[in-house]
């Protein structure tokens, strides 16, 4: 893969899903929906805009990106029970990847990777036809986990004066990472309250489960779900990782057939944000390899 222009002034078309429930999913999608579909479902606490310059690349490749608010997050609705178990996220995956012809790829960041792994590889028949897990397996570092999880609740409760302070917060939590000089894209992961502060853009009550539903057997689930995938798998770990060690990854490949696995330097649990064109790179020629669909290059040449 070429390096890539990205168009960001070029806005995304907005689409629209309600679930059973009465939960409203949003997401943004870009390229031509005639094309081959791509799924992108972000991690626990991260909104949809965490795709962007992925979701690009993917239509600039001729593919259509659509990338997901999960519920509980973003724009999207609110789980009216407080109840946020893998069922809900992964029932919600494959009712918006059957909308989606042909088959659609998953490509899925730590919860939005485990919703797509329960979603097919519990699935009566098969309905991706790709799955690309970003930095997630059914076994993960305990420590590392437990440090993600104290950053989500640090501020949930009275979230923050500014953006500068939040802004402050993630640069003390990813000190790897370069503090943008502007917040514009910070913004999107907050929402203002009528008290004046600002706070994550994901409902309280999702992460205050996570203590129980990581102890509701997951581990034993994911891994009977990956056992069951029948499909291209690729892992894409975090080369510095605090979730996924490179023996995790292995162990995990060895698991599911045919799966294959990338280190991308640089970047921690949060590949996708920290070094993203290295990302994205990995994850087009993959997706070239298992499936060469005409990329727009490819038309005009011909």
């Amino acid at each position: 893969m070429n390096a890539v222009a990205y168009d960001f002034a070029a806005r995304p078309t907005v689409r629209r899903f309600r679930m059973p429930d009465g939960v409203e999913l949003v997401g943004d999608a870009w390229g031509d929906p005639n094309q081959p579909a791509v799924l992108l479902l972000h991690g626990g606490g991260q909104t949809r805009h965490a795709w962007k310059r992925t979701a690009l690349a993917l239509a600039a490749e001729g593919r259509y990106a659509l990338a997901l608010d999960l519920r509980g997050h973003g724009d999207s609705g609110w789980s009216p029970d407080g109840n946020y178990d893998i069922e809900s996220f992964a029932a919600d995956v494959r009712l918006v990847a059957n909308g989606l012809a042909p088959r659609p790829v998953l490509i899925g960041a730590s919860l939005g990777g485990m919703a797509s792994l329960v979603a097919e590889g519990e699935a009566l028949e098969p309905f991706a036809g790709a799955l690309v897990l970003v930095d997630i397996t059914p076994r993960i570092d305990a420590a590392g986990a437990g440090k993600i999880r104290g950053f989500m609740a640090a501020h949930i409760e009275d979230g923050f004066a500014s953006l500068e302070a939040a802004a402050d917060a993630v640069a003390a939590y990813l000190p790897h990472r370069p503090r943008p000089k502007r917040l514009d894209g910070l913004r999107k992961n907050l929402r203002l309250g009528p008290d004046g502060r600002y706070r994550w853009h994901y409902d309280p009550a999702f992460v205050r489960g996570i203590p129980e539903r990581i102890e509701d057997g997951r581990e034993d689930r994911l891994t009977a779900a990956a056992a069951r995938l029948r499909l291209p798998v690729l892992l894409v770990r975090g080369g510095s990782s605090e979730l996924v060690s490179e023996e995790i990854a292995r162990e995990f490949v060895a698991l599911v057939p045919g799966a294959e696995y990338v280190d991308v330097a640089g970047a921690a649990h949060m590949v996708a944000g920290d070094v993203n064109d290295a990302f994205t790179q990995s994850v087009v020629s993959f997706l070239d390899r298992i499936e060469r669909i005409p990329t727009k290059r490819d038309r005009l040449v011909g």
